[in-house]
């Protein structure tokens, strides 16, 4: 027994021996050589240097390892280790996320054949990426958040692997490369804030697997395309703040399988898209995409929708009432359309966050008649039926008219948005610290304010409306700053019972969520439009590039005009800028202060009707005023000089006035370095106010035979003027013999210097879609002249040195010197002659006849020189050609007509959209103006809402009668017989107007009045 009980023991020994030795000598599974000294390439070029490469990148320990305790941030390496009987080990993912890495995406990463995800989101990285990455076989690559730039890698359409790609929140710019289209295996693509422009290749239609699209936040033209259809298995589409044009295909009926649909701030007409059978839908956004008619009942049977937004559009009819349905939804926005009927009971009962301001609904009995100060938002919503009735608060009406007649006296305000009562240099803002803003009017008895919308994605139970800084703040008056108020979508200021009038208006921003450093936090970008009394005062405003960095302050002024006593400050989203740093649902206007300042000296209140008499006896002596002086300037007994100057001074115009010691702070003194052209009217600087603003500055030279009469009319004019494609006047300075208007700066000049300016290297090199662009811009600024401001007004010098570009190379019309009133009551001016050579209709150059349709023609011949970019006066290609306008008329009537286009374009244009621009020109600078179009009709055939009209025969000069021929013969090619005064810089002369501009200036003055 003894003996056996030893053999046993010597047996289980021997056997554990051989389990320890046959372990022990096992290799350790370890990541293959070559592939660590990759990780050492790489770990330089990203600026990667906490990796520790005495522990091998494989074992999971040290700072190889996966887990970490901040949100967004990760960094880890992850190996498969099966190979060559699991002794081998090669690195499958690479994850660093929120690192803040400042190098370069590594070529060496081409040399791990295995890696099939990698992530480098949300760091500092800079350069593109490198041509050696197409043969990696990558599954997910994550680039998110960077500084990456250049044109679109097409790298990247060689990894045809690649299932997920993410490059939002870049630099990239150029057009979308029709390879794209090679990756079939793409589900995810996101490519929004970066810089992309053009039209999205058709070849787009071949990614079949699609479940999500971004493409938010680009520069992208032309229409939705009508691809979409194609990705049927599509879950998440955004497309917000890239102006498309309608309409939103039909075909997007076929994704059924939409959970998260998100389209904005699309143009054109548009009816509501068919969405019947989205059974999935959670959130669905249709924001400003020119929605009209009735909201389709079939919205209330989506039964898994939490977030629905139908705002900014043109909607009409009631509320549909399959809508109290909508058991889960949670933010509800209808604000900004033109809804009718009844207000819902159940909404005004709702706990649900629901904006249903602004719109046309009637007044019941069962109706709110004060605006709650809780989850429901329902200022100005009611029709303007309801403005008579006294039981109904003023809040609910249009325009939000003070509320108490007998307090019509305010004259100042003063808010820190966001923040605790403060007092700056003796001033008192007041505090603006409540928290809630999704879908809420707070109000005070001075002022008020409106929010809508919730920050999307940001994964937090509650949203922060009030932003506290984290970048280093040292500005003066930094009180104001240290917080802000903060909106997703739209908020809008008000001030209430001010006494009517001109006012100051200061706004106050810092952006304080970004940092000024070398960090991921450091680069997104907040942008949003503002706007004052209505009209759009900025557009895409970058508080950052405004200021010159984050933590900074910069004070934007404006002068408004109050005439109800009500002044109404709104900022709005239009999808545009970063959502995702430092964190996605970081987005959205943000303005720390308000200040609002009278340009009038306040009266002294006594008894009720004290007040009545000194206001009626203000507009009375100030109209009295403008009409003597009107009168006395038109009889000529206002000829001279320094009375001019003492007259301008007493008008009470929509600007602002700046000191001669303002504009030579401002321009250094009239350095010839800030000098930036010249014209008949004189010189213009570049300036740099002390707020920051960038201005250019319009100098009246003491030699101009133009200036004077021009100098009162383009104030006038502009000072009534208000629109995104009509350069901004600041406001004028009128001090000695110094006269001279203050405009916002283009930074590309002009058109004409973009296309054939003499110094060939200032030329721009313009695309097909920026010169589209272009001729957009400078027709809806027409449209609105000639049809939709206060004032109609034919510009009479459209041309193309008078079309300004901005930063973002927005057109922008220039030069209202020689515009004119254009009365409705007749049917067209006879005027002496102005305008410019080469760019005049004949019914106006030869017999002073003119209506708007001038313009149209001088609008057809700026277009012809977009295209083509030749100067229509300057271009003989023939000796018996005139001008480049001649020359149109015979290749269209030969059927050649795109040999006008661009050779600098090569065939990097649309065919279709530059035989659609030069067919619209042509017929413009139809000889007849009975047969031009207007301008409206004009943007309706560009954005092809309507088609183009059948060219006429023998509607040019060249193949007119002979009585046209004679007309060119004798006026045309003799120019010299016209008396021309001043010169500008280009080759194009203003003939000068000898008509008085005070009429309209009394024209203009009262209306400000009433």
């Amino acid at each position: 027994m003894g003996t056996q009980k030893l053999v046993c023991g010597l047996f289980l020994c021997f056997l554990a021996f051989n389990c320890f030795t046959a372990s022990g000598s096992q290799p350790k599974r370890k990541l293959v050589t070559e592939e660590v000294n990759v990780l050492r390439h790489v770990s330089k070029q990203l600026g990667k240097t906490n990796w520790n490469f005495s522990v091998d990148p494989c074992s999971g320990k040290g700072n190889w390892a996966r887990p970490s305790t901040d949100k967004g941030f990760q960094s880890y390496v992850e190996c498969n280790c099966s190979f060559h009987n699991n002794t081998a080990c090669h690195v499958i993912s690479i994850v660093l996320k929120s690192e803040n890495l400042s190098g370069v995406l590594p070529p060496e990463l081409h040399r791990l054949q295995f890696l099939q995800q990698l992530d480098l989101s949300r760091n500092f990285l800079s350069g593109t990426v490198p041509s050696k990455w197409a043969t990696m076989r990558l599954e997910g690559l994550a680039l998110m958040g960077n500084r990456l730039s250049g044109p679109f890698p097409k790298v990247l359409t060689k990894i045809t692997t690649l299932s997920n790609l993410s490059i939002e929140a870049n630099r990239f710019s150029g057009t979308v490369p029709p390879e794209l289209g090679n990756l079939i295996n793409l589900q995810k693509l996101i490519i929004s804030a970066n810089e992309l422009s053009g039209e999205l290749p058709k070849t787009l239609a071949k990614l079949k697997k699609l479940t999500d699209v971004r493409i938010s936040s680009n520069n992208f033209t032309g229409k939705i395309p009508d691809l979409i259809w194609k990705w049927t298995q599509v879950e998440k589409l955004h497309i917000q703040g890239c102006s498309f044009e309608g309409p939103i295909p039909s075909g997007i009926s076929a994704l059924t399988s939409l959970s998260d649909l998100r389209l904005s701030d699309i143009n054109g007409r548009i009816s509501f898209p068919p969405l019947s059978k989205m059974e999935s839908m959670r959130t669905l956004i249709l924001r400003n995409c020119s929605l009209y008619g009735n909201i389709p009942g079939y919205i209330g049977d989506m039964k898994k929708l939490k977030n629905l937004d139908l705002s900014f559009n043109s909607l009409t009819g009631e509320i549909p009432s399959s809508f109290v349905q909508l058991k889960k939804v949670d933010f509800m926005y209808l604000t900004r359309n033109m809804l009718t009927g009844p207000i819902p009971t159940w909404i005004l009962k709702t706990n649900k966050n629901m904006d249903i301001s602004y719109n046309n609904f009637t007044w019941e009995s069962s109706g709110p008649s004060e605006c709650a100060q809780g989850s429901v938002n329902v200022v100005g919503s009611l029709s303007s039926e309801a403005d008579k009735l006294s039981r109904v608060h003023s809040c609910l009406k249009k325009n939000f008219p003070c509320a108490d007649p007998s307090k019509k006296h305010h004259y100042s305000l003063y808010i820190n948005c966001g923040g605790k009562e403060a007092i700056v240099n003796g001033t008192k803002y007041e505090a603006d610290v409540e928290p809630r803003g999704a879908s809420m009017l707070y109000l005070t008895q001075t002022w008020a304010f409106s929010s809508t919308g919730n920050f999307m994605d940001n994964d937090v139970d509650a949203d922060i409306y009030i932003a506290t800084n984290t970048s280093k703040i040292s500005i003066p008056d930094s009180e104001l700053y240290t917080t802000a108020r903060v909106s997703p979508l739209s908020l809008t200021y008000y001030g209430l019972c001010l006494i009517n009038g001109n006012y100051t208006v200061k706004l106050h921003f810092a952006e304080i969520i970004f940092t000024n450093d070398s960090k991921f936090t450091s680069l997104g970008k907040r942008i949003f439009d503002v706007f004052i009394q209505g009209k759009l005062v900025m557009k895409d405003f970058n508080i950052e590039d405004a200021a010159g960095g984050p933590g900074k302050a910069i004070i934007k002024t404006f002068v408004a005009a109050v005439t109800n006593h009500t002044l109404e400050i709104h900022l709005y989203w239009a999808g545009k800028g970063t959502t995702s740093i430092p964190t996605r649902g970081v987005y959205g206007p943000l303005i720390s202060a308000i200040s609002v300042d009278p340009n009038f000296k306040p009266p002294s209140f006594g008894d009720k009707n004290a007040r009545v008499k000194i206001i009626a006896g203000v507009l009375a002596a100030s109209f009295m005023i403008i009409l003597v002086l009107g009168i006395l300037w038109r009889k000529g007994w206002l000829g001279g000089k320094a009375s001019m100057y003492d007259d301008l001074r007493g008008l009470d115009l929509q600007m602002g006035y700046f000191t001669l010691k303002q504009i030579k702070a401002a321009t250094k003194n009239f350095d010839a370095a800030n000098k930036v052209g010249e014209g008949g009217f004189g010189s213009v600087y570049k300036g740099l106010l002390s707020d920051g603003t960038v201005i250019a500055v319009k100098q009246l030279s003491s030699k101009s035979k133009q200036g004077n009469r021009e100098f009162v009319n383009e104030i006038g004019m502009i000072s009534a003027l208000q629109h995104q494609n009509l350069v901004k006047l600041y406001g004028c300075c009128i001090e000695g013999h110094q006269l001279m208007l203050v405009y916002e700066y283009m930074e590309n000049n002009c058109l004409a210097k973009a296309l054939f300016g003499r110094d060939v290297q200032s030329r721009l090199k313009l695309d097909w879609p920026t010169r589209r662009k272009i001729c957009l811009g400078i027709a809806r600024g027409l449209v609105y002249l000639h049809e939709e401001s206060r004032l109609k007004i034919v510009h009479r010098d459209i041309k193309a040195s008078n079309v300004l570009l901005d930063k973002d190379l927005n057109a922008k019309i220039s030069d209202f010197g020689l515009a004119k009133l254009d009365e409705e009551d007749k049917t067209h001016i006879s005027t002496r002659v102005a305008g410019t050579i080469g760019y005049m209709a004949p019914e106006y150059a030869m017999r002073g006849y003119l209506t708007y349709k001038a313009d149209v023609y001088s609008f057809g011949v700026v277009a012809l020189e977009t295209v083509s970019g030749k100067s229509n006066t300057n271009y003989r290609p023939k000796e018996e050609f005139v001008y480049l306008l001649d020359w149109a008329y015979v290749l269209q009537e030969r059927g050649n007509l795109l040999e006008l286009v661009d050779p600098n374009l090569g065939s990097e244009f649309s065919v279709e959209e530059a035989t659609l621009m030069l067919s619209v020109a042509l017929l413009c600078t139809n000889a007849s103006p009975t047969l031009r179009p207007t301008m409206s009709s004009v943007v309706s055939m560009l954005e092809g809402h309507t088609a183009i009209q059948p060219p006429i025969s023998g509607h040019g000069l060249s193949s007119a009668s002979s009585r046209y021929k004679s007309t060119r013969s004798n006026f045309w090619q003799c120019p010299s017989q016209v008396s021309i005064n001043g010169t500008f810089s280009d080759s194009s002369e203003s003939i000068q107007d000898k008509e008085e501009s005070e009429i309209l200036l009394m024209k203009n003055s009262v209306i400000s009045i009433q």
